[in-house]
């Protein structure tokens, strides 16, 4: 048995064809411009209280005073939350710390206010979970003394946050005492 092939000469041009022809290029990618990044938010101003500072109202919280394996401190704040401002003595380092909840940048300064009188001290971030700028004064630095008798009050200002008038309780006194002793 003999089997014959015919091709239909419409169809074998197609094939030939077919056979011989390569797939085009795929098109190039156009090149995308360069990502631009955004710029940077603008800096949300600080918005400090106005008048005078023994006017400013309190800030929100209490006094709680304790004891740790380096000294004693107070801290001042809303119950449940983060220390808005704290007193430590350390007593290795016969130093006292005073922080403020925030961060600051290099320079940074905190001025301490009282009734009577004023003074300012170099800043520094203390580092930690939750930021905090921090001074370190000697205890017997007479402003300790300035605060420990303002009227009602004394206030924190710091570079770059927030000022705040803090009411004046035993606590704070407590610790700089302990230092002192």
């Amino acid at each position: 048995m003999r089997i014959t092939y015919v091709f239909s000469t419409s169809i074998l041009p197609i094939a030939l064809l077919a056979a011989c022809s390569t797939p085009e290029p795929a098109p190039a990618a156009k090149p995308q411009p360069p990502q631009i990044a955004a710029p940077a938010p603008a800096p949300t101003p600080v918005r400090q209280p106005t008048g005078k500072w023994i006017d400013w109202p309190l800030a929100s919280g209490d006094w709680i005073y304790r004891k740790d394996q380096r000294g004693s401190l107070a801290l001042f704040g809303r119950p449940n939350s983060n220390a808005t401002l704290l007193i430590r003595c350390d007593q290795n380092q016969k130093r006292i710390f005073i922080s403020r909840v925030g961060s600051v940048g290099n320079g940074a300064s905190m001025t301490l206010r009282a009734s009577s009188g004023l003074q300012t001290y170099p800043a520094r971030n203390s580092g930690g979970n939750v930021p905090y700028a921090a001074i370190s004064i000697a205890p017997d630095d007479y402003m300790l003394d300035r605060i420990a008798f303002s009227r009602g009050r004394f206030a924190v200002q710091t570079t770059d946050q927030t000022s705040l008038a803090i009411p004046i309780w035993p606590e704070f006194t407590r610790v700089v005492e302990d230092c002192r002793s």
